[in-house]
Formats: C-alpha cells, sequence, structure tokens
C-alpha cells in the first residue's frame, strides 16, 4: 500500500483552511446571504389593521332584584338568546308532552327540504284538534300550509306537509329525530308531526329552548311566527283559509315576536315566546301551565324589571358565573 508523503498531507490541510476562510470572507463581503440572517424586530402581537375590528361581547344579564313569581308552569326555562345565559330555570329536564310546539321541528323539516313556492295535494284530511279546513286533493302552496301550521296551529296542514315528504309521515318524522339528533336534543323524541299525546313524543324545556332558538334563526320561521293573522287560498283561489294566531300575548304585550303555543288535556298548556325588549332578546319556555299567558307575562315582567345587561369589562369575575345555554 503507498503510504502518503507528510508534506503532501501538509500541503493538502493548508490548502483546506485556506478554502474554509476563504469560503467564510465572501459571505461576510457578499450583502445577498446576510438578508437571512438579519435581525428581526420585536413585535406586539398581532396587527389587524385599522379598518378590521373585532365583534363586542355580548352584553351579559345579571339579577340584581326580586326572586321569580309563583307560576303554575311545571316546567320553565328562561335564557337570554345573544349570550345563552340562562336566567331561570324549573324542571328543565324533565320529560313533558310538547303537544303542538312539536309543529316547530316540523316546520324546521319542511323548510330544510320544500321550496316556499312548492304546490303540495292534500290526500289524508286530519279532522282531530285545530285544523285550517284542508279538503281532499286541494292544491296548496308550502307558504300556505306553513303558515297554516305555524300561526294557525293547524293539524291538517302539519299532517299535509309530512304526508307528501318523499317516503310519506314515516320517512317525515324520521327526519324530524335526525334534526333532534343534530341540534343535540337528547331528550326529546316526535312519534308525529302534529303533536298528539303518545308517551313517546316528548321533550325538555331545555330542549324546547334549544329547538326554538335554532329555529328562529331561519327568516322564514321568524317571519311566519310575528304573523297575528292572515288568509291563504289554494293555488285556483277557490278556497280561502282565514288563520289566526293563537299566540294571545302577540300585538298584545310589547316585544312579543312568537314562537309557538301548545294544547291538550295531558300536555297542558305551553307556550314558546321570543321576546325583543330594550335592545334584548330572551326566550321563554313554560310547559304544562294552568295559564301560559298568564304565567308568560308575569315572567317577561320580572325578566325585564329585575336584571341589568352589562358589558362583560364592566363584570368582576368574583360577581359573575354565567350559566350557558351551551348550544
Amino acid at each position: 500500500m503507498k503510504k502518503n508523503n507528510p508534506q503532501q498531507k501538509l500541503k493538502k490541510n493548508i490548502w483546506r483552511i485556506f478554502y474554509i476562510a476563504l469560503f467564510t470572507l465572501l459571505l461576510l463581503l457578499i450583502p445577498a446571504p446576510n438578508l437571512y440572517f438579519r435581525t428581526i424586530e420585536k413585535t406586539n402581537g398581532i396587527s389587524f389593521g385599522e379598518s378590521i375590528k373585532l365583534p363586542e361581547p355580548p352584553f351579559y344579564p345579571q339579577r340584581q332584584g326580586s326572586n321569580p313569581p309563583d307560576v303554575s308552569a311545571e316546567g320553565i326555562y328562561i335564557v337570554d338568546i345573544p349570550s345563552s345565559v340562562i336566567l331561570y330555570e324549573k324542571n328543565s329536564n324533565t320529560k313533558f308532552l310538547p303537544a303542538s310546539t312539536t309543529k316547530i321541528a316540523t316546520a324546521l323539516v319542511a323548510l330544510d327540504y320544500y321550496q316556499l313556492d312548492d304546490v303540495l295535494t292534500v290526500k289524508t284530511v286530519t279532522n282531530n284538534g285545530r285544523t285550517m279546513g284542508l279538503v281532499p286533493n286541494e292544491q296548496i302552496t308550502v307558504e300556505s300550509l306553513l303558515y297554516g301550521t305555524l300561526v294557525h296551529s293547524a293539524n291538517d296542514a302539519a299532517y299535509t306537509l309530512a304526508e307528501n315528504y318523499p317516503g310519506g309521515v314515516e320517512k317525515f318524522i324520521a327526519m324530524m329525530n335526525k334534526k333532534t339528533s343534530f341540534l343535540n336534543l337528547s331528550n326529546t323524541h316526535f312519534t308525529n308531526p302534529v303533536g298528539f299525546d303518545d308517551k313517546d313524543n316528548y321533550t325538555t324545556p331545555v330542549d324546547l329552548a334549544r329547538l326554538a332558538k335554532a329555529a328562529i334563526t331561519d327568516k322564514v320561521f321568524a317571519k311566519i311566527i310575528s304573523i297575528k293573522s292572515i288568509t291563504v287560498s289554494d293555488i285556483n283561489f277557490t278556497r280561502f283559509h282565514p288563520l289566526t294566531n293563537v299566540n294571545e300575548l302577540l300585538g298584545k304585550v310589547a316585544g312579543v315576536a312568537g314562537v309557538k303555543t301548545g294544547f291538550t288535556d295531558s300536555a297542558g298548556e305551553i307556550l314558546v315566546s321570543e321576546v325583543k325588549k330594550n335592545g334584548r332578546s330572551v326566550l321563554f319556555v313554560v310547559l304544562k301551565s294552568q295559564d301560559r299567558f298568564g304565567d308568560t307575562t308575569k315572567l317577561i315582567d320580572w325578566v325585564f324589571g329585575n336584571f341589568v345587561w352589562k358589558n362583560i369589562r364592566e363584570i368582576t369575575p368574583s360577581g359573575f358565573t354565567p350559566a350557558i345555554l351551551g348550544q
């Protein structure tokens, strides 16, 4: 094997040192590489610019007055809509018969599938309970049926919406229950689109509030439930149906904007109300009441007379523990 000459080895090392020194010198003298090593100035967080503003946090309600009034309702749930803070609850997770508040879910499923100007044919006429007077083979728009369902609480209108759904009433009810699952209403189940009493047709005050809260975000739904009375007709203008809102508080108590009534002998009186007052929006749910309109009026007066809404910056952590609706 050929051995390296010590002088040649020394010469190679000298040249290696020379090349390293030359490369280092070039890095220091040429400006372009130094762009990658320049010092970055410190920042004080991310700036969005003057034209972008973050949304203001919602105002949070705080009770500063008396206890809630005595009312007959066995189930109550009152929630501030923007902040989701619970203002008062009573048996909020107890299951109750929903009666015609079932039609909130009926309307949501119909709005998901139909167009307002779709024309449906009345097949089976349901004459039990409150109706709008539909007749067999009558052709009427979905919009008119929604007015019948939500304003007049007409059972024949709700049933017609369900019966014309692909797969019929059974599939429509399945979609109602799918809607409850989507909204995480774990204690709600429907067996019919009308609200007929059934041990497996049930809800709770908190679930009913969540269902109503989802419904009023739909502009069509919100518009319909605010109507006190209206007359609709079939598509040929041969049959006319005068409809009157069952909610006696609408147009009588300032701020009431809907939502839905319900009643059967077993379910008692039920009322879901959205109240917009003093720049605030509050949802009231009363179930199994002996006087739904009187109970709700007392609760509205109590809420707006005993709560103040404050910006979160004004609230000290030690004095405020919000209860959140969660949906």
